[in-house]
């Protein structure tokens, strides 16, 4: 079962990485970014809910009790870390801006340790340490160290969100479909982010054309949309589900670092953005950092000793 997990969680990675590579191509069809991720949730959305109300109807069924569940989900495991990264990059560099989202491992296991009063083993604390202190290295975060304040709260609630995602996807029960959850969460992401991208207003031309990012290869803009939206986003939230699913939230969040690696890897074949030392030096620490952090297990708190009977009277 762990092994499961563990290769679901690489693979969840490696879809997410195309991410950003992909939406570079709308952007440079003339796409805004939040543009970009309301077509993206709304396209994988709708896709999920057609394909589940033939293939699996039931999945899509969500019991009344679970309706706040599910809303929360889709406000801040969804629409809030896409749409706080994408205003923090605003007023951060990129790589500061990833970097503060992706402390979404430390702050889960923080939680997991005082609120869920969770024993981790070494490893899970550690591993998240060594796989933040990799991503620093990886987007070079000393050069950016005159921060904007309200860039660098974004960026920390963008990462408060992303924690959020991965606690929320190991703490619902048997009653929810993972498939259902996905698929609600992205038409709900869709609906809070539309007044905010203005769907109405998108040039949807751009998806008939082809398009080339600054020193990248040249996709049809279409199938880069189409890549983004099955690949990065249905089977890149599916995967990620249920790999934490068979985990934990601590290990999933740590093992996920590795989008950071996958992306700049997938950037650097697809449009043209080079790997230096800093970034093969960090990559390969933050790799340590989740191969350190999957060995570990955790230890729920044993309940209180039963006091000894009393003596019997005589």
């Amino acid at each position: 079962m762990r092994s499961v997990g563990l290769a679901l969680a690489f693979v969840s990675a490696w879809c997410f990485a195309f991410s950003g590579p992909m939406a570079k191509y709308l952007i440079a069809a003339g796409l805004e970014p939040m543009e970009a991720v309301w077509t993206r949730m709304a396209g994988a959305g709708l896709l999920l809910v057609a394909v589940l109300a033939v293939v699996r109807p039931r999945a899509l069924r969500i019991p009344r009790s679970r309706l706040p569940f599910f809303g929360l989900y889709a406000i801040m495991a969804v629409a809030g870390v896409q749409a706080l990264y994408f205003v923090a990059i605003t007023r951060l560099p990129v790589g500061i801006a990833l970097l503060l989202e992706f402390m979404a491992p430390v702050m889960v296991v923080a939680w997991v340790r005082l609120v869920r009063k969770v024993r981790l083993a070494r490893a899970a604390y550690l591993g998240a340490v060594v796989a933040v202190v990799g991503l620093g290295i990886v987007v070079e975060a000393w050069q950016g160290m005159r921060l904007d304040a309200l860039g660098l709260v974004l960026g920390l609630l963008a990462g408060a969100c992303c924690a959020g995602y991965f606690l929320m996807n190991d703490s619902f029960g048997d009653d929810i479909d993972p498939l259902g959850l996905v698929a609600w969460g992205m038409i709900g992401a869709a609906v809070v982010l539309a007044p905010f991208s203005r769907p109405w207003d998108i040039p949807w031309e751009a998806f008939t054309v082809s398009a080339t990012p600054e020193g990248g290869q040249t996709l049809p803009v279409l199938g880069a949309y189409l890549w983004m939206v099955v690949v990065a986003t249905v089977l890149g939230y599916t995967l990620g589900v249920n790999a934490v699913r068979r985990l934990s939230a601590a290990v999933g969040a740590t093992v996920a670092s590795l989008e950071v690696i996958a992306g700049a890897i997938v950037a650097w074949v697809l449009v043209g953005e080079t790997l230096g030392l800093f970034q093969i030096v960090g990559g390969l620490i933050v790799l340590s950092g989740a191969l350190l952090a999957q060995t570990a297990t955790t230890t729920l708190p044993e309940p209180d000793p039963l006091p000894e009977p009393l003596p019997a009277q005589s």
